[in-house]
């Protein structure tokens, strides 16, 4: 993956409609027109809105596989000077989970989203969510442009 300039939190919140606690990617380390990868420490905060009774669970990492592909999308339209339309994640497909919570993971998450086909809001996303190389989670997303 040619990596393209990295992106930090404040540039991803211009990307996609996440505001405040529910931007959970931190950074962009390498995209390209196929794919993505990002990383968040969002996971250890307390503070993370997804949490429920102090836990984070492993399915929430397809959140975190989602927002990367809107990140994405976002970024695609920008070299062309659009913005993207607003999209939502219609559907989970072949979703793999290999641990149970994403709180008591220690290392940084890497989210990875490459875009199997599809354009601009109606796309279908292969997902990866790792930490320190140990698979957390994967699976296709399906994003639908909103109407």
């Amino acid at each position: 993956m040619p990596n393209k300039s990295q992106i930090n939190k404040e540039e991803i919140r211009a990307l996609i409609p996440h505001s405040g606690l529910m931007c959970l990617l931190d950074s962009v380390i390498q995209w390209d027109d196929r794919s993505i990868a990002c990383i968040s420490h969002t996971h250890r905060d307390a503070g993370n809105p997804l949490r429920r009774e102090g836990r984070l669970s492993a399915v929430h990492a397809f959140e975190y596989g989602a927002q990367a592909a809107a990140v994405h999308g976002g970024l695609r339209a920008r070299e062309t000077g659009e913005t993207a339309p607003p999209g939502y994640l219609a559907a989970l497909r072949d979703a793999h989970l290999y641990v149970q919570r994403l709180d008591d993971i220690d290392s940084a998450l890497e989210i990875f989203a490459t875009r199997l086909f599809g354009d601009r809001a109606n796309t279908v996303y292969e997902c990866r969510i790792s930490a320190s190389n140990t698979p957390i989670a994967q699976g296709r997303i399906t994003i639908v442009q909103r109407t």
